[in-house]
């Protein structure tokens, strides 16, 4: 299997790659891609290294999964080039939740919703996975009227020029004072 993870040098890239590593996934190729400023950086992966590659048209065939983490704009651009070359795309992004087409799955509680695919599959933010894993067996004996939740979400979710921001915004607050 010929695998692309996509934004492979980010946070959640890199733990994708660190976990795929760590649990033996059997793909007998893995391709690092991330923006063009990455592109030929050396990763380490296993017992060697990956060269990380920039998305490009040419690059995207031959691929039976990808992995997308590199936010929304390359999730809308890039996941149906990877999807109509023949990959199954699982994107991390906020893009395809909210898709009718594009099924939102999380496998321990409705792996069915994988056969109605189309090319790429969406999952759920990290708060709601996490909640709703908790919440099926519940739903499943007793039923769930309704539901109200309210979540923090990490700045981090945002990317490394948020950080950055929230780094910024604080430094100014604790020199004000």
């Amino acid at each position: 299997m010929r695998v692309a993870v996509v934004g492979a040098t980010g946070a959640v890239g890199s733990t994708i790659l660190g976990i795929m590593r760590e649990r033996g996934f059997p793909a007998d190729e893995v391709v690092p891609f991330a923006s063009p400023r990455s592109a030929g950086r050396r990763i380490d992966h296993g017992d060697g290294e990956l060269t990380v590659r920039a998305l490009a048209e040419d690059a995207v065939d031959g691929f039976e999964l990808a992995l997308f983490s590199a936010g929304s704009a390359i999730s809308a651009e890039w996941a149906p080039r990877f999807a109509q070359a023949g990959a199954v795309v699982v994107d991390n992004s906020s893009y395809w939740r909210m898709k009718d087409d594009v099924p939102l799955v999380v496998a321990e509680v409705n792996p069915e919703a994988l056969r109605s695919h189309r090319g790429i599959v969406a999952n759920p933010n990290c708060s709601t996975m996490q909640m709703v894993v908790a919440l099926a067996p519940i739903r499943a004996s007793a039923g769930i009227e309704r539901l109200v939740v309210s979540t923090y979400q990490s700045v981090s979710g945002t990317g490394q020029r948020a950080v950055e921001e929230l780094h910024e915004q604080t430094a100014a607050i604790v020199e004000a004072q």
